[in-house]
């Protein structure tokens, strides 16, 4: 975000420069002041906790919280009032500050164009399409996708935007600068997968939507045995493509450790086909193909966190029939994954999400701190993290990580189990009507998820609208109850939570 430049009222910070103007006149401003004035920017008009602005401003060092309090109150005084008369930067009791954006002051912020390849470049895949004519080898498109998505998150200095979140515009005619806006992004790479007997053709092409123009495209015609090159050649030319002086120093990391078994990769794309399902059915399912793989070919790292991610699921939505059993085997499979390839996110974060749900929290924190500084535009990484610190009983911490992950991947269909997070790590510090806010967004998404509305009565008796909590809490009786109990274990670590919904829940006449 470093080379973004924004105006606002009379001001536009340069971001990469580290300059602020008012009328085109450069202004005396500190360092860290500049620091925090792009993190406030950047967050688009969203509450930044104070723990992310310290470290933003103050990085690696431990300083009281006043040294914050100290360099707002600059801030505040260099800017004046906005065109509105109210002050550019807003107080969010108990959490941070947040810019006043556009929405409450019209025409207040825009972010300005930013010249040259500067800055660190966004960029999204959207599914590649399967032009096989045959319906059966959709997995086999996707799994592609997946793969190169993978690739990608390799290499730090992209802001690379989440499977999930990308996949909603999967076998839609799209219009490249319209998604690329909606998704914030300014490179959209597209392709399609083509299988025959033993061989297959992918083609893919790099499109700078900002600019409506062609970047690169190349089309490959390969053995099945060759298409992890064909992945990583991808990943490789699109990064030679946006910063090609940085490829040349980061460019190991995106080598893939691939043994060649296209068997054992077939079943993995399988799995993954079907674990975005999202049912009991084909979770189950998707474990099995994953452990065929991992039977296959252990050394195959993919095979190994996707094996982990399954349990953690399994054990997650209550569709576990043996809790310890799957724990024990998400946590091998996650070891193993990182043993094989420890320079992949994934791999932390199949452990980090995990360990959440075998209680192993410490362990958790640890596991998706190191997914994201291997990938910090890796939106699974920070919200286990803001899992996991929830768990933790660190509701404010939560809030950070949640909200940086959703910000990050706004998109993803399963952001209601996130979002129903968040809300209780809001209602957790205090901040009802914020929590509100994120139930009702979760809502949205999947209206009949029994943990969001439970969350929405709590917030609704916080708040005192108890006509509102009781439409809710029959909405959530009148639903079927799921086989297994998907926030158990955030009960059975944050007491403090269980107290409070049990209470908000015998209010509205609901014992649990």
């Amino acid at each position: 975000m470093s080379g973004q430049r924004f105006a606002f009222g009379p001001f536009v910070l340069d971001a990469e420069h580290g300059t602020l103007a008012r009328d085109g006149v450069s202004i005396a401003v500190s360092a860290r002041g500049i620091v925090l004035l792009r993190e406030l920017l950047t967050a688009d008009g969203q509450p930044v906790s104070k723990s992310m602005l310290m470290d933003a401003a103050w990085p690696g060092l431990a300083v009281e919280e006043s040294n914050l309090s100290v360099q707002v109150a600059a801030l505040r005084k260099l800017l004046g009032p906005s065109p509105g008369g109210v002050s550019w930067i807003a107080t969010v009791p108990r959490l941070g500050y947040r810019f006043v954006d556009t929405s409450e002051d019209p025409g207040s912020m825009q972010r300005l164009p930013v010249s040259g390849r500067s800055g660190r470049p966004s960029l999204a895949v959207l599914p590649f399409d399967n032009v096989s004519g045959d319906s059966e080898q959709e997995y086999l498109a996707d799994g592609i996708t997946e793969d190169t998505i993978t690739a990608l998150a390799r290499f730090r200095w992209f802001f690379v935007i989440a499977r999930n979140s990308t996949f909603i515009y999967k076998g839609k005619s799209v219009d490249a600068q319209q998604v690329a806006s909606e998704l914030g992004v300014r490179y959209l790479l597209q392709g399609s997968v083509r299988k025959g007997v033993a061989r297959m053709r992918i083609s893919a092409q790099l499109i700078d939507a900002t600019a409506g123009t062609h970047v690169w495209g190349e089309r490959y015609d390969v053995e099945m045995t060759d298409v992890f090159a064909v992945q990583d050649e991808i990943a490789e030319r699109v990064a030679g493509a946006v910063e090609p002086e940085l490829l040349k120093t980061e460019a190991n990391l995106a080598a893939g450790m691939h043994t060649g078994n296209m068997t054992a990769w077939d079943l993995v794309r399988q799995g993954t086909w079907r674990f975005h399902q999202f049912t009991a059915a084909t979770h189950h399912l998707a474990r099995d193909f994953f452990r065929e793989a991992c039977r296959l070919d252990p050394q195959l790292p993919e095979a190994q966190f996707w094996r982990a991610r399954v349990n953690a699921g399994l054990i997650a939505y209550g569709w576990s029939e043996d809790r310890v059993a799957d724990g024990q085997e998400g946590l091998d499979a996650a070891f193993a994954a990182i043993r094989l390839d420890d320079r992949n996110p994934y791999s932390h974060y199949a452990l980090a999400i995990v360990s959440v749900y075998v209680g192993q929290l410490d362990q958790a924190i640890r596991a998706a701190e190191a997914a994201v500084e291997l990938s910090p535009s890796f939106a699974l990484g920070h919200l286990v993290l803001g899992m996991a610190r929830l768990y933790e009983g660190l509701p404010l911490d939560a809030v950070a990580a949640l909200e940086r992950g959703l910000h990050l991947s706004p998109f993803d269909p399963q952001n209601f189990v996130w979002l129903n997070l968040l809300a209780i790590a809001h209602l957790l510090t205090g901040n009802s009507k914020e929590a509100h806010v994120a139930a009702l967004r979760g809502l949205k998404i999947r209206p009949d998820w029994q943990p969001t509305l439970a969350t929405i009565v709590a917030c609704c008796v916080e708040t005192g609208r108890m006509d509102e909590a009781r439409q809710f809490s029959e909405q959530m009786q009148q639903l079927k109850r799921p086989p297994g109990d998907a926030m158990a274990p955030l009960r059975q670590y944050n007491t403090t939570w269980a107290k409070q919904l049990t209470a908000a829940l015998q209010k509205v006449g609901i014992e649990e």
